[in-house]
């Protein structure tokens, strides 16, 4: 089983003022039978914030793969992507690639993704978007490869 959290980076979600409905979607979307879900938190659009939980993820609660959802656009307060690259020693650029990439096909707006990916620790994290149907999307498109990603990253070789 693959220990996964899901962390939701809004500050309106964070402040109770909107349904967390983009974690919500991780969730359902996450085949029961491969990925064990450990963790799900919300943080508000805070640098600091979303760092700290990040590595209190991979370094105490030592889960395989954290998929963060918000923060990956343009906005004044996404800094998701700066996070993540702020926690991270390796660096796996090919997951937020192929989501603009794959997105773009759907929607022009794909570009304006952000999300990156990387290693912290024995964690990959991945930035999904904020909102449910890009989340879906970009989910959809990376979801296959999530297995055989987390085993090369424990040293089980390609």
């Amino acid at each position: 089983m693959i220990k996964t959290a899901i962390l939701t980076v809004s500050d309106t979600c964070s402040q109770g003022d909107r349904q967390d409905v983009s974690g919500r979607t991780i969730v359902e979307m996450l085949p029961e039978d491969e990925f064990e879900i450990c963790e799900k938190k919300i943080v508000p659009d805070d640098l600091d914030a979303i760092a700290c939980e990040l590595r209190r993820l991979s370094d105490e609660a030592g889960v395989d793969v954290v998929l963060t959802t918000g923060g990956t656009g343009l906005g004044p307060r996404d800094i998701t992507p700066e996070a993540t690259a702020s926690v991270c020693k390796r660096m796996a650029p090919g997951f937020g690639e192929m989501m603009r990439v794959e997105g773009f096909r759907k929607t022009r707006k794909a570009i304006l993704s952000r999300g990156t990916a990387g290693v912290c620790g024995k964690t990959l994290i991945i930035n999904l978007p904020g909102s449910p149907k890009a989340v879906t999307e970009s989910l959809e498109i990376i979801l296959d490869v999530l297995p055989h990603a987390v085993k090369m990253m424990l040293g089980g070789g390609h």
